[in-house]
């Protein structure tokens, strides 16, 4: 392993399933990522009547996380389970679903009537053509580089106090800061533990903070940790520091910068946008973004959305692009009406 990729989490792949066949011809729209954004955004273009192909490289984030939580009704389904059941009903309405990895998308000539066309590739050769994109990747979370951090993240090394606090909750946890956010980070894991360490790892912790802190019983430890520790069962036990010292923690939490999954999309243009929280692609109203005929939904431009925010960020829009296309397909029906009567006469 790189030093690079320990600084990331260690990607998991979806349990395998049957690729659909890609499409032939034009597709009204190509979904870049199978994940809940992307799936929710082909079920409403699907139901929609429209024809859609979701792209998916089946390497989820939340793949190494045993159950979704804070999602009212999925509530403990593990993420494979969301994600083949929402497979499922894509295709239930005609929506095709594809295993593939894309690494090119890029603007095409438009059709005769001056409709947008797009051609994304895939890893392996193949290409479709669409109308109409939906980028859907999600992200990755760069984590600290710490040895060990990464084997276990998404069980003992975690991210978000709603996704996996009540089932840490009364552990010993520790924040390893990576920046300001880390102190707000820090509020939040309280609420769920008494027994709550604050490790500085080099970033500031002004006066006030740890006074806050002090008040809530929070520890604070400004000596930089070296590893992460395991137990002789192979689970997190603590963390050592740079003097030698271990810190008993069965939990650390980890306020990681996010950045959203770009690679493959350059040829699109899409703006990007430096948030607090990290970095992602720029979108308005329903996902729309700048380039016209591409949206984004989910975590690659809300960086912060759990599944239920991301899936809902998807179906709007997918709609929004169903409205846009029935606008188009409408504008090219008068186009050939016109062409038909060039004096303009009707009837």
């Amino acid at each position: 392993m790189t030093d690079k990729e320990r600084q990331e989490a260690i990607p998991v792949a979806t349990p395998p399933y049957a690729s659909d066949a890609l499409a032939e011809g034009t597709v009204d729209a190509v979904v870049i990522g199978g994940g809940a954004a992307g799936l929710n955004g082909a079920l409403i273009l699907a139901r929609s009547r429209r024809s859609v192909v979701v792209i998916d490289s089946g390497s989820p984030r939340n793949a190494p996380a045993e159950a979704v939580h804070g999602f009212i009704v999925f509530d403990g389904t593990p993420p494979s389970e969301i994600l083949r059941r929402g497979r499922e009903q894509v295709r239930q309405y005609g929506g095709r679903v594809v295993f593939g990895e894309v690494v090119s998308a890029e603007s095409a000539a438009p059709s005769a009537d001056g409709d947008l066309r797009f051609t994304v590739t895939l890893a392996d050769g193949r290409s479709v053509t669409a109308r109409r994109i939906l980028v859907a990747t999600g992200l990755r979370d760069v984590l600290p580089e710490v040895p060990g951090l990464a084997e276990h993240w998404g069980h003992s090394v975690v991210h978000c106090p709603y996704c996996h606090g009540w089932e840490v909750r009364d552990e010993p946890i520790g924040i390893l800061a990576t920046g300001p956010a880390s102190i707000g980070h820090a509020y939040l894991f309280r609420q769920l533990t008494e027994d709550l360490t604050y490790f500085t790892h080099g970033t500031d912790l002004d006066e006030d903070s740890r006074a806050r802190f002090a008040a809530r019983g929070i520890r604070v430890i400004d000596t930089p940790v070296t590893e992460v520790v395991d137990d002789e069962h192979g689970a997190l036990a603590g963390v050592r520091l740079a003097d030698g010292e271990v810190v008993a923690r069965r939990v650390v939490a980890v306020a990681s910068p996010m950045q959203a999954r770009t690679q493959g999309l350059e040829g699109l243009g899409l703006p990007v946008q430096e948030l607090p929280t990290g970095r992602g692609f720029a979108s308005g109203t329903a996902g729309a973004t700048e380039v016209p005929g591409v949206w984004v939904a989910g975590n690659a431009t809300d960086l912060v959305a759990q599944v239920g925010a991301s899936a809902a960020a998807g179906a709007l829009a997918g709609a929004d692009i169903n409205r846009m296309l029935a606008t188009a397909d409408t504008d090219a029906a008068l186009q050939e009406i016109a062409e038909a009567s060039p004096h303009g006469a009707t009837g």
